[in-house]
C-alpha cells in the first residue's frame, strides 16, 4: 500500500492506495498553529481500518515553504558571496545580512585571488552580533572549484545551525540563480525541519515505520531525510502534486489546461500533447530567480474560501482568505457561500451561507443574487485571464516538457481538467468562459494526495570534466576525481549514469540505468594560443519524473 499526504493551506488530505485502488481517503482542516494536529488526524483516520505495517511507502507534499516565502515569514540569513570580475553582486542583493568578499576563481576553476580574510571576519562578527544562525555561502564558478565555499564554511563553524553551499545545490553555471537558491534553502531550513519533525513524531505515535518521501517541484520525490538538507527543492511541492495527481487520474493526450481549485489558491498548469511543461532553467520565488527545476505552474489567490468584498458597488474576490466559508462557520462570505446560495453546490450549512450573503448584500445596498452573480463572474474571469496570460507567455518562447523541447509549436488547449474541493461548483462557469470541454476526474477532491502517493523518485546530476587539467567534478554529489587526457563524452555519460544509480541506492531510491535519461551532453575543444589543450565536457542526466500506475 502507498500513502499520500498533501498538507495544503486549507485542508490536509490523505489517501491510501493499494493495487491502483483507493482504499481510504480523508480531509482534515489544516491547523497552521499546530500542524502536528492536522497531520495526526489525517494519518490516523486514513489508516484506522488497515494493517499499518503493510504500508510500503509514504509520499507527502506541502505548501509550507512556499507560503513562508510568500508571507515573508522566513528566517534571517547571512549571505556571504564572492563574484570576482565581470559581475556586480549588488545586483542580486538578498536580505539584511549580505556581504560581498573580494576574491575570484576563473571559469575553469583556477584560483585567481584568495578571499579577503578581513572581510570574512567582519561579516561573521556582525552576523554573530545579530544572532544570525543560518548562512548561504556562494562563490562564482564554485561548481568548478568549491574550495572557497568550503573555506567559508570552515570559518563559519559552530556559529551556524545550518549552512547552504552553492556548489552542493546545483552544478549549473548561473551565479545569480545559485545565490538565490542557496538563500532560500537556508531561509526555510528551520521551518521545514520542524515540519519534518512533526511528520516523524506523528508516524511514531501511530506505529508506522516505513520509507517517507517528499514531493519536489519537478514532480519527483526525494527521501524526507535528504530533503532536510535541501528544503528549497520542496518549494512548489503542492502545485507539483496537482500535476502528478491529474496524470494519475486521467489519460491526457491533448494540449490541456489543468486547474486545481483549493480553498486558498488555484494552481494553473498547461500540458502539451499530454505532457506537463517544465521550468527548465529554474523557477523564481518572490521575483528572485533560482536553479530549482520545476514543473511549470502558477498559483493565484482565488479559492473556494476566498473572501467576497464589495467596495463602492464593485465586487471582488480574494486574494485574502479569512478562514473557512460561512457554511463551515467562518466569519465572512466566500465563493463557497455564493455557490451555495444559487444552488450550484450544497456544501456544509447552506442556511448559514444564505443568511451571510443576504446580510452582506443588504449592507452593500445590492440584491443578493446580483452579488452572487458578480462574485462568481469575477473569480471565473480572473482565472480565465490568468490562464490566457500564462499561455501567451508560454507561446512566446521555446517550450519544454518533461520529455523534450517543442520547437515552432504553439500550444492550443482543447480541454480543461478540473480538480480540488470546489471543482464541481465551478465546472459549468469555466466551460462557458473557456468554451472548452471541462473534465472532472472521479477522485477530484483528493487529487493532490493521489499525485503525491504515486509520484516516482527523481534526482539529477551534472558532471563536468576538464581533460587538460585531468579533473572530473559532480558538484551536488561532492565528487572530484582524476581523468585521462583522452577521456570522452561517451565515458562521461556512462559515469554520470553510474554515479546517479549508486547515489540513489545509498538513499534508498530504487532505480536502474534504464530509468535514467541524458538531458544535456556536450564536448568543446579548448584552445590556448594556436594549440588544443584538451576538452571541456558537460553531461547532465536525471531520473525522469512520473507516476507509478494510476487509479483504476
Amino acid at each position: 500500500m502507498y500513502l499520500g499526504l498533501d498538507v495544503g493551506g486549507t485542508h490536509t488530505d490523505a489517501v491510501l492506495i493499494d493495487n491502483n485502488k483507493i482504499v481510504a481517503s480523508f480531509k482534515a482542516p489544516t491547523d497552521h498553529k499546530n500542524l502536528l494536529t492536522s497531520i495526526n488526524r489525517a494519518l490516523a483516520e486514513v489508516t484506522k481500518s488497515v494493517d499499518r505495517s503493510a504500508i510500503k511507502r509514504i509520499n507527502l507534499s506541502t505548501t509550507l515553504s512556499t507560503n513562508a516565502i510568500v508571507e515573508n515569514k522566513t528566517e534571517k540569513v547571512g549571505v556571504i558571496i564572492s563574484g570576482g570580475p565581470g559581475i556586480d553582486p549588488e545586483s542580486f542583493r538578498l536580505g539584511d545580512f549580505f556581504y560581498v568578499i573580494p576574491g575570484s576563481i576563473d571559469h575553469r576553476g583556477t584560483l585567481i585571488k584568495d578571499l579577503e580574510s578581513a572581510g570574512v571576519k567582519a561579516a561573521l562578527e556582525e552576523c554573530a552580533g545579530k544572532n544570525v544562525r543560518v548562512y548561504s555561502l556562494v562563490t562564482k564558478f564554485s561548481t568548478r572549484n568549491p574550495g572557497e565555499e568550503e573555506y567559508l564554511a570552515e570559518k563559519v563553524g559552530d556559529q551556524a545551525d545550518f549552512v547552504s553551499l552553492g556548489h552542493r545545490l546545483s552544478g549549473q553555471l548561473n551565479f545569480p540563480r545559485r545565490v538565490g537558491t542557496a538563500y532560500f534553502n537556508s531561509a526555510v531550513w528551520r521551518l521545514y525541519n520542524q515540519f519534518c519533525d512533526a511528520i516523524n513524531e506523528s508516524l511514531k505515535e501511530l506505529g508506522i515505520d516505513t520509507q517517507v518521501n517528499v514531493l519536489k517541484a519537478d514532480g519527483g520525490t526525494m527521501p524526507l531525510s535528504l530533503s532536510r538538507e535541501l528544503p528549497v527543492e520542496t518549494i512548489l511541492s503542492g502545485p507539483a502534486a496537482s500535476i502528478m495527481g491529474i496524470i494519475s487520474l486521467c489519460d491526457i493526450t491533448d494540449d490541456s489546461i489543468i486547474l486545481d481549485i483549493g480553498g486558498t489558491t488555484t494552481d494553473i498548469a498547461i500540458f502539451a500533447s499530454g505532457a506537463p511543461l517544465v521550468e527548465r532553467q529554474g523557477i523564481s520565488f518572490a521575483s528572485v530567480p533560482t536553479l530549482v527545476r520545476s514543473l511549470l505552474a502558477r498559483s493565484i489567490g482565488i479559492g473556494g474560501d476566498s473572501r467576497i468584498s464589495v467596495q463602492s458597488g464593485k465586487v471582488t474576490v480574494g486574494p485574502m482568505r479569512e478562514g473557512p466559508s460561512m457554511a463551515e462557520g467562518g466569519p465572512v462570505i466566500t465563493l463557497v457561500d455564493a455557490l451555495n446560495y444559487n444552488g450550484t453546490i450544497s456544501y456544509g450549512n447552506t442556511a448559514a451561507s444564505k443568511k451571510g450573503v443576504d446580510e452582506a448584500a443588504k449592507k452593500a445596498g445590492m440584491k443578493a443574487d446580483v452579488l452572487v452573480k458578480a462574485s462568481i463572474e469575477f473569480a471565473v474571469g480572473f482565472i480565465t485571464d490568468q490562464v490566457n496570460a500564462m499561455l501567451a507567455e508560454i507561446n512566446d518562447k521555446p517550450v519544454y516538457t518533461i520529455h523534450e523541447m517543442l520547437e515552432n509549436r504553439a500550444i492550443v488547449p482543447e480541454k480543461v481538467y478540473l480538480m480540488g474541493g470546489p471543482a464541481q461548483g465551478f465546472a459549468r462557469y469555466l466551460h462557458a468562459s473557456f468554451n472548452k470541454e471541462v473534465i472532472i476526474p472521479r477522485e477530484y477532491a483528493v487529487a493532490n494526495a493521489i499525485g503525491a502517493a504515486l509520484a516516482k523518485p527523481t534526482f539529477q546530476v551534472e558532471l563536468f570534466a576538464d581533460t587538460s587539467k585531468g579533473q572530473l567534478i559532480i558538484p551536488n554529489l561532492n565528487i572530484r576525481e582524476k581523468v585521462a587526457g583522452d577521456y570522452t563524452v561517451e565515458q562521461a555519460e556512462d559515469e554520470a549514469r553510474s554515479y546517479l544509480v549508486d547515489y540513489c541506492k545509498r538513499m534508498g531510491i530504487q532505480s536502474s540505468v534504464k530509468d535514467i535519461e541524458i538531458i544535456e551532453s556536450s564536448s568543446f575543444k579548448m584552445v590556448q594560443g594556436y594549440f588544443s589543450t584538451g576538452r571541456d565536457i558537460r553531461v547532465k542526466c536525471q531520473i525522469k519524473p512520473g507516476v507509478e500506475g494510476g487509479i483504476a
